[in-house]
């Protein structure tokens, strides 16, 4: 199995940075209103609201809370502002702005950004049998749409498995086993690529094979010992 982190090994950092997390601060407020009492909005509330409360319970300096369910729906942009801000990792937030992506997608105003090596690679790796998954910090929603939708094509046949932070953190290497355990392969049986040490020290804990990818606008990594690509036709796989 190849298992691919997203920012910084298929696709461009800026796009994530640039492109992405722009788009769902500018149309932030405009879903909130035409989500407005539906399901899904009343779902994203309640998570955005258990987050908040154990924030302002450790001591963070949240914006305040008012109302509840459609009524929180200023509550609830302001918070997510503020977890915008400091770049959290936070579940709520991430299917947020994949919810926000989607429709940008669905409207042509998204285009996914891989990198030129990534179509044939996919392609690559599938006619020789290896199942493909992603791992990504990303909701699994946001991460379909991307390769639905990228700039190579619908790459999503391609990709059979995957994975974001509800499986845990990714430089947790408790993340790894649990995603070995779930597709059902050896730890070894895995290919992990990232372009992050931390991530890829976890998963090599795990008992996964690693290899680091040096992308172009990555950002700088302390000194390791995992194997360094820079692009996935340098991958060797056995």
């Amino acid at each position: 199995m190849i298992l691919l982190d997203i920012e910084g090994t298929t696709t461009p950092i800026a796009f994530v940075t640039q492109i992405l997390f722009p788009y769902a601060r500018v149309h932030l407020r405009a879903y909130l209103e035409q989500q407005s009492g539906t399901p899904q909005l009343l779902a994203l509330v309640d998570g955005f609201r258990r987050e908040h409360t154990e924030d302002a319970r450790a001591g963070e300096p949240v914006p305040p809370w008012e109302g509840i369910d459609a009524a929180a729906r200023a509550s609830v942009e302001a918070y997510a502002r503020w977890l915008m801000d400091r770049d959290r990792k936070s579940p709520a937030l991430k299917e947020l702005q994949g919810r926000i992506w989607e429709h940008g997608y669905e409207a042509g105003d998204l285009v996914g950004e891989v990198f030129a090596d990534v179509a044939p690679a996919f392609a690559r790796w599938r006619a020789a049998g290896l199942t493909l998954g992603i791992f990504s910090s990303g909701s699994v929603l946001a991460q379909q749409w991307l390769f639905r939708r990228s700039s190579a094509g619908d790459l999503s046949p391609f990709v059979q498995r995957y994975f974001d932070t509800g499986v845990g953190k990714k430089q947790d290497a408790t993340s790894y086993a649990r995603i070995a355990d779930d597709v059902g392969e050896r730890p070894s049986g895995i290919l992990f690529l990232s372009d992050v040490v931390a991530e890829l020290n976890a998963a090599r804990a795990a008992g996964l094979r690693t290899t680091m990818t040096d992308r172009p606008g990555n950002a700088p990594q302390p000194s390791h010992d995992h194997p360094v690509v820079r692009s996935f036709d340098e991958i060797d796989i056995p």
